[in-house]
């Protein structure tokens, strides 16, 4: 499978303070990739630096599988953004943003049809922008963003201010698109999205990143060695996690198993025991 972007040994600072320290992943075509961590950690300078909206003081980048100075404006037109400053035209309405905006693309008026239903904004196509409550401002930019079905999708913080039912429907549409090709590149401090969209996940830290791989992969690396069994009296007993150590646990109970739990940690968990620092 080809790299759909990548980043390698990228160095930026903001005055005299470092914002990325030597960055390097790569994301593969059709994989939604979760970019994890706390506010301040260069979730969202990463973005601009792929987007093109900053420049890099030193290392490679490629976006689409060209250096990132290489792409030309029919590269941008397979991209999709959305992130804290994806502006609305406040005095249009729900309806007329994305007609712009499809009008530019040279796309079909069904496609914003369609766009609005995703993010569940039918029946607001009338209303101003600037009447809009923050949620779905959110869902706007977002119905923005995905309007011209993209080949790559950069999303921060999509589903912040949702609530869970219009978050529960926006995950709905992120697996439609990627299951028509999207390749998504998700920055969240949300780890139970990420644990529930992402193929893989990287965790950032003051620039850096200090754990990469698929959610259920890291959750065994750092699981406990314990395993604790519920027994029909409501008592818990815990062992180690290997066979003998069970076996014996088991054959020692005097009442029938109710349940048996391996104690594996959250994304949450994993990246407090690596970096001491609370996500959000």
């Amino acid at each position: 499978m080809e790299h759909c972007l990548s980043m390698g040994e990228v160095f930026i600072s903001f005055g005299d303070r470092p914002a990325l320290q030597g960055l390097s992943f790569d994301v593969q075509e059709g994989e939604i990739f979760g970019f994890l961590g706390p506010s301040g950690a260069g979730k969202t300078t990463t973005i601009k630096l792929l987007t093109k909206q900053l420049r890099a003081a030193s290392g490679e980048i490629e976006v689409l599988g060209r250096d990132i100075g290489a792409l030309s404006m029919a590269d941008f037109d397979q991209i999709g953004v959305l992130t804290d400053s994806s502006g609305l035209y406040e005095r249009l309405s729900v309806w007329e943003n994305l007609a712009l905006f499809a009008d530019l693309k040279g796309l079909p008026s069904s496609q914003v049809e369609d766009a609005l239903k995703a993010v569940g904004l039918s029946d607001e196509k009338k209303k101003k922008a600037k009447a809009l409550s923050r949620g779905m401002k959110q869902r706007l930019m977002l119905a923005r963003a995905v309007l011209h079905k993209p080949k790559l999708l950069f999303l921060d913080e999509p589903t912040a201010a949702l609530d869970p039912a219009t978050t529960a429907s926006i995950h709905k549409l992120l697996f439609s698109l990627n299951r028509e090709g999207t390749t998504i590149f998700l920055t969240t401090h949300d780890m139970m999205e990420a644990d529930k969209l992402c193929g893989r996940v990287a965790f950032l830290d003051k620039g850096r990143i200090v754990e990469l791989g698929q959610p259920a992969s890291l959750k065994l690396k750092y699981a406990h060695d314990q395993v604790d069994i519920l027994t029909a009296d409501g008592q818990t007993h815990s062992c180690k996690k290997s066979a003998a150590s069970i076996k014996a646990c088991l054959d020692g109970l005097s009442c029938g198993v109710s349940a048996i739990h391996s104690k594996e940690p959250t994304l949450e968990d994993i990246f407090l025991s690596l970096t001491g620092r609370e996500l959000s």
